[in-house]
Order: C-alpha cells, then sequence, then structure tokens
C-alpha cells in the first residue's frame, strides 16, 4: 500500500507540474520486485540467499565501472554514494547469513566476508563505504546480544531521522556558518548548492512540489555544472522537491514499514538488527547523495529487506542458535 502510494503520488504531482515520473516509477517497481524476490529467496534459503545477494552485490561493484567512486571525467556526482550503498547492502547481506548459518564455522566465514567488503571499500577509494560496512558488521556482532529489537529499531530510526534533520536544516540555512564550512568540506559546495536550491524549489509548493524530473530546470546550481544529472543528491530533498512534503511524508512512510516489518518479522533477533542496521546506513548514505536513483540500490534494498522478513518454510536451527527459540516464537519477550 505504501508504495503504491508513492507511485499514485508521483503520478498525481506529474499531472499537475507536467512532470516525469518514470524514474519514481522504476524505483518503487525495483524495491517491489526485489522484496518479493527476497521474500522468496529467504524462505527457501535462509542462508544461501543471503550469501547470494552478497556476493552479487560485490560482483556488480567490480565489473560495473560506473559504479566505481575513483577518478572518471564523464562520471557525474553520485556514482561514489551507489558504490558504497552496494558494498553496504553486500556487508549486511552477508551478516544476515552469517546469523542464519547453523554451523559456527560457516558464520565465521561469512563474517570474514563481510569484512573483506569493507577491505573492498577502501581499495576502491570509497570512504563512505568503508565507514558504513564496518558498522554493520559492529552493529550486527552487538546485535547477537539484543533482545528487545524493538527498541534497536527506535534506535535506528532515530539516527536517520537526525542524519535527515542534519541535511534539512543544512539546506535551509538554519546551522551555524562555521558548522557549514566544515561541512562542505566533506559535502563539497557543489552538493551543498544543489540543497539550498532544492530547499527554495520547495519553497514554491510546499504540497506539490516542482513535479517529478523537474528539478534540475528550477537549479541554478544544477545547470551551472557541466556535468549535472539534474538532482539534489538527497533523497529526502529531492522527494520535497518534486513531490512536496506529502512526498517525503511517504518515504518516510516507507522506511518506517520495513522496520516495523522487522519487528514484527519471524526471522532472529539478529537477523532483523542487522538488516536494520544496514538501512539505516542505506537510508544515511541516500540523505547526503544519489544513491537511490541507481536501479541496483533499489533493488538490493528490497531484496535485503524481504529475506529479512521471510519466513522460513522450515523450521531454522539458526534461529534456535542465535535467538534461543524458534522462529516467531515469543515475539513480545523477544524484542
Amino acid at each position: 500500500m505504501v508504495l503504491g502510494a508513492c507511485a499514485a503520488w508521483s503520478l498525481i504531482t506529474a499531472a499537475v507540474h507536467d512532470g516525469r515520473p518514470e524514474g519514481v516509477l522504476l524505483a518503487v517497481l525495483a524495491v517491489a520486485a526485489g522484496y518479493a524476490a527476497g521474500r522468496i529467496g529467504g524462505a527457501l534459503l535462509p542462508v544461501g540467499a543471503p550469501l547470494a545477494g552478497a556476493l552479487a552485490g560485490v560482483a556488480l561493484t567490480v565489473a560495473v565501472p560506473h559504479l566505481a567512486p575513483g577518478p572518471q571525467i564523464v562520471a557525474p556526482l553520485g556514482h561514489a554514494g551507489a558504490t558504497a550503498a552496494v558494498l553496504t547492502l553486500s556487508a549486511g547481506a552477508a551478516c544476515c547469513a552469517a546469523w542464519a548459518a547453523p554451523s559456527p564455522a560457516v558464520r565465521l566465514v561469512l563474517r570474514l566476508l563481510a569484512a573483506g567488503i569493507a577491505v573492498l571499500a577502501v581499495l576502491l577509494g570509497s570512504t563512505s563505504g568503508f565507514v558504513s560496512c564496518l558498522v554493520v558488521l559492529v552493529c550486527s556482532l552487538v546485535a547477537g546480544r539484543t533482545r528487545h529489537r524493538g527498541a534497536a529499531l527506535a534506535v535506528l530510526a532515530a539516527v536517520a531521522a537526525l542524519v535527515t534533520g542534519l541535511v534539512w536544516a543544512i539546506a535551509a540555512r538554519a546551522v551555524p556558518g562555521g558548522l557549514v564550512a566544515a561541512l562542505e568540506g566533506r559535502l563539497t559546495p557543489h552538493r551543498v548548492g544543489l540543497w539550498h536550491d532544492a530547499w527554495r524549489v520547495l519553497g514554491d509548493d510546499t504540497a506539490l512540489g516542482a513535479g517529478p524530473g523537474r528539478f534540475g530546470e528550477l537549479s541554478a546550481t544544477s545547470a551551472q555544472s557541466l556535468l549535472s544529472d539534474g538532482k539534489p543528491h538527497s533523497a529526502p530533498l529531492q522527494q520535497a522537491a518534486e513531490q512536496g512534503v506529502v512526498g517525503v511524508a511517504l518515504l518516510a512512510a516507507a522506511f518506517g514499514w520495513v522496520l516495523y516489518a522487522l519487528w514484527r518479522g519471524p526471522r532472529p533477533t539478529p537477523v532483523a538488527l542487522t538488516a536494520g542496521a544496514a538501512l539505516t546506513a542505506l537510508a544515511a548514505i541516500s540523505a547526503i547523495g544519489n544513491a537511490l536513483s541507481f536501479t541496483a540500490v533499489s533493488v538490493g534494498a528490497g531484496l535485503l529487506a524481504g529475506m529479512a522478513t521471510a519466513r522460513p518454510l522450515a523450521d531454522d536451527p539458526a534461529a534456535r542458535t542465535a535467538d534461543g527459540r524458534a522462529p516467531g516464537a515469543g515475539r513480545n519477550t523477544a524484542r
């Protein structure tokens, strides 16, 4: 229902402002397809499916040059964020597979794979990818000692809200100048200029926005760039500028629903929290970058969410090892 509402709202705002909703519709379709595939794969192969997803993400990052964040003269701003996002989802999938594995030796190998993905991020020059992969790995290890997943998922939601709030504050020029100057060194003045333009476009039509795909036409910063892709490089600000506050609310509802599904899901608490940590890291990357504009990232997010909320067809022995109870048993006390 949430994804359907996102698609419907993009069509409404596009009709009002003569926008181009194809990108939004493709992203919604990619997430839905990934989620469905993840639910099926997670039910049939609780260990094999996330392992295959992790390896596929690594192969995609290495094999597709445009995802690499290294020097590319013709590559527009944003590919580094996509690389970090794919590697983060791959590390999260490897850690989920580790918690689902019944053998301690297999778990160790899978966690070493997650650590290797973080090293790969360093080799590719993706600092943000290394940090996010490392955070996911650490959170996954901590999740093994967490019994109340609801509180932990609430913390993850607060982290995502904090990062998004900081981005909005920068866009609205509501932070001290010294902090903005320090952040511009990391974010680049061009990106901050795009955020300011997104805030201005939102002010022109707060409810409906300017229409999907129209930010590039209205942004002076984007027009001045030779390699501009017409996006503000922040998923919340893009939703705000092109689809108004309703679009932002729908984006937040989609993320909130995923966390709710992880909370109510039948998988062991470590699996749910590991996936939640990876998706929260993706939300943070998307708040300051253009990661969600890449179909591979949208599909990967749906896959991970689907696998982490799937109900295995057979009783999962790893669930008893990791959580001390059968899947779905005693959810109220486990959280």
